[in-house]
């Protein structure tokens, strides 16, 4: 099998719209840096233009075949505890995400304000800071609100990026393209693979914007 024609390439930042499962093995990177379905069947409750849910969110088989393939390499991984981590977790990191997560279960007197991100492989690099990382959410409603039920902010995935090791870092899961553009922010080359081919135009017109949010 051979690559398929890239659905975008410019500027060192590559996005190939198709399964992961079917691409990723045809690829060269050094890092993975991902928000894959958590596998908890997350059904969102806003009602409007934002999608509700994502596909093959019912079970962690994506993301763990996603990593079967990449191997024992460096990657982040962002996910719940709410499913099975990776077997290979290294590390958990925690997204603070400052008291805006969601409702949770009502019966309880706390509100989820975390997600989980597991640390694989080996090679991260930089200053030794705090395994919490306090970041505000993108909200839903905002005027520049998320493209994506799952969409992570741009400065998270930056923070994160920037103690990956170098060379080019590759997002599975795409999205609406936050990673990319974390990554051509800082000056590095990024693949992107996505099946849904909305959320593949989206990241498009991301890139195309050359801005930092």
């Amino acid at each position: 099998m051979t690559l398929p024609t890239p659905y975008y390439d410019r500027d060192g930042i590559t996005i190939y719209h198709g399964d992961c499962r079917e691409i990723l093995p045809l690829l060269t990177a050094d890092v993975l840096v991902t928000d894959p379905p958590f596998g908890i069947d997350y059904e969102s409750g806003h009602f409007g233009t934002l999608a509700r849910s994502i596909d093959g969110d019912e079970d962690t088989a994506a993301r763990d075949e996603a990593l079967r393939l990449w191997g024992d390499r460096p990657a982040l991984v962002f996910g719940s505890w709410r499913a099975p981590r990776p077997a290979a977790t290294r590390m958990v990191l925690i997204w603070d995400t400052l008291g805006a997560l969601g409702m949770g279960d009502l019966s309880l007197p706390w509100k989820p304000a975390h997600q989980e991100i597991y640390v694989l492989g080996s090679g991260f690099t930089g200053h030794r800071g705090t395994d919490v990382l306090s970041f505000p959410p993108v909200q839903s409603m905002a005027a520049n609100g998320r493209l994506h039920p799952h969409e992570k902010p741009v400065p998270l995935l930056r923070a994160l990026i920037e103690k990956c090791p170098a060379g080019t870092v590759l997002d599975p899961f795409m999205g609406s393209g936050t990673t990319l553009r974390a990554a051509a922010d800082l000056g590095r080359r990024a693949i992107g693979i996505e099946i849904n081919e909305d959320y593949c135009r989206i990241a498009v017109e991301r890139l195309r914007q050359g801005v930092l949010l």
